[in-house]
């Protein structure tokens, strides 16, 4: 596939913007793999929760780690083949999705945090959540995940977790 466009990684650089900008004019939105396998698999059982979430967040991308993405591609491969990847390949192309590689420096908070929770247990998907949260001061996280509620951004704050909207 030719990629016509730059890479959406985010470098440093891209992460003290974030952290500095303006929390009314820009929402970054954390994205764990499971809303991701969700959102592009019709059959997932949470496909449709997912799909109601997403449709009441801001049009900007959702931000997410390498480790999420290949966790992600791994699964939508095992439900639905190249074309479930080529959908989310489609979301990184598009900008909808912006996928963060870690720094060294977050690599080693990445050991500490999975050090820490290593009794919940924390995989490494996760801790690179919360070293990204750390990163960018983010705290929204669109997760499947029940062990989001016991992990702590920097030791203190909780996540916000994406909840399906109410009924009226």
């Amino acid at each position: 596939m030719s990629v016509p466009r730059q890479s959406s990684t985010l470098h440093q650089s891209q992460v003290e913007r974030i952290r500095h900008q303006d929390p009314q004019t820009t929402t970054m939105i954390l994205c764990d793999a499971g809303p991701l396998i969700a959102l592009l698999s019709k059959s997932d059982t949470a496909h449709q929760k997912c799909m109601r979430i997403a449709s009441k967040l801001p049009a900007e991308p959702l931000l997410t780690t390498l480790a999420c993405f290949v966790e992600a591609i791994y699964f939508l491969y095992k439900n639905g083949g190249f074309k479930a990847q080529h959908n989310l390949w489609q979301m990184w192309v598009q900008r909808k999705l912006i996928v963060h590689c870690p720094s060294e420096q977050e690599m080693i908070r990445i050991y500490e945090l999975m050090k820490q929770y290593q009794d919940i247990p924390m995989d490494f998907a996760d801790a690179t959540m919360v070293a990204l949260a750390e990163s960018t001061g983010t705290t929204e996280l669109f997760t499947l995940d029940s062990h989001f509620y016991a992990y702590r951004i920097n030791g203190e704050k909780w996540f916000t977790i994406l909840q399906e909207p109410e009924s009226n």
